[in-house]
């Protein structure tokens, strides 16, 4: 471990410790030691193996499935950094659960997204390093510094090698258009916007494409694959309007539902994710055209920074 790095240490829920490990890796340093246990009755326990105190530490922790126990988890650990006398806590998010419940679009419901962040908050963390919020105003729920990262150099250098000519951008839905919009400007490729009209909070019609896709390779990104509705519905329409063939991807993989099957069925010629979320052998199974793609060394490019106190925004401008 270098000098610039002796006052730094990096931990990991059980969440993704693989990720953890390709993080410290980049960063030529190891994972800390710690003991993790849940004990019969379903309570957690950590106790620290390493000295923290008056050090910079960071704790990856992806609040993915199961998210309840992830989050406690993460909670219980930031306390025992906190109560250990660390001098700052970091949570590495690379998945942040409950951002889709970021606001009440009904009478009488929570917005849990602010209750996660108030938690993580009260917990003991200083700061919130995350990646690609479902909604980026999540940022603002949090009284604490948010670095909101990007999955985008790793997925524009997985299809860096798409003709620009012949390759179309298209959103799945309205919502998702600036995202779009912003990998078709980096690819220097056209936009095509799918109208879809929800009818339920499990169904959607697609009724019509602004743009063409005919005898072009199709390619949609998005923030995540949940139970895959949206996407495999919008592939199948770009491939009734003549597209020549249909490429997904998304940061992050959560899979839930019927989203195994969905995909399945899908024509997709390829689906890439990110690991921001851990593959299960399910998906490496059923998805023969699943690739994943690592966010390590973006994820471990942040920490540097921070804890050396250099800028993360001109990582953002990088890609």
């Amino acid at each position: 471990m270098s000098n610039a790095t002796e006052q730094l240490r990096i931990f990991s829920g059980r969440s993704n410790p693989a990720l953890t490990d390709e993080i410290c890796s980049y960063l030529e340093t190891h994972p800390g030691r710690a003991h993790l246990e849940t004990f019969p009755d379903g309570e957690l326990f950590v106790k620290l193996h390493e000295d923290v105190r008056g050090r910079d530490v960071f704790v990856v922790q992806s609040t993915c499935r199961p998210v309840n126990d992830n989050l406690m988890e993460l909670l219980v650990f930031m306390d025992c950094l906190r109560r250990s006398s660390a001098k700052r806590i970091t949570a590495v998010l690379p998945y942040f659960g409950y951002a889709r419940q970021d606001r009440k679009d009904e009478g009488r419901v929570p917005i849990t997204a602010k209750l996660v962040s108030n938690l993580i908050t009260q917990a003991g963390a200083d700061r919130v390093l995350t990646m690609d919020l479902h909604a980026a105003q999540i940022q603002g729920f949090f009284d604490i510094p948010v670095d909101h990262l990007e999955a985008a150099p790793v997925l524009m250098k997985h299809f860096k090698a798409l003709d620009p000519k012949s390759t179309v951008l298209v959103s799945p839905d309205v919502g998702n258009v600036k995202r779009a919009r912003g990998y078709a400007e980096r690819m220097g490729c056209d936009l095509a916007i799918i109208d879809k009209r929800r009818t339920s909070g499990s169904t959607a019609v697609v009724n019509n494409i602004i743009g063409n896709v005919e005898g072009k390779d199709v390619l949609m990104i998005d923030d995540m694959i949940a139970t895959a509705g949206t996407l495999c519905e919008a592939a199948r329409i770009v491939k009734e309007h003549g597209a020549r063939s249909v490429r997904g991807a998304a940061t992050h993989a959560v899979f839930a539902g019927p989203a195994f099957e969905r995909l399945e069925k899908a024509p997709f010629t390829t689906i890439s994710v990110a690991n921001t979320i851990p593959i299960t052998n399910e998906a490496r199974q059923r998805l023969a055209s699943l690739t994943v793609l690592s966010v390590a060394e973006i994820l471990g490019e942040a920490i540097a920074r921070i804890h050396k106190h250099q800028s993360v925004s001109s990582l953002f401008m990088k890609s």
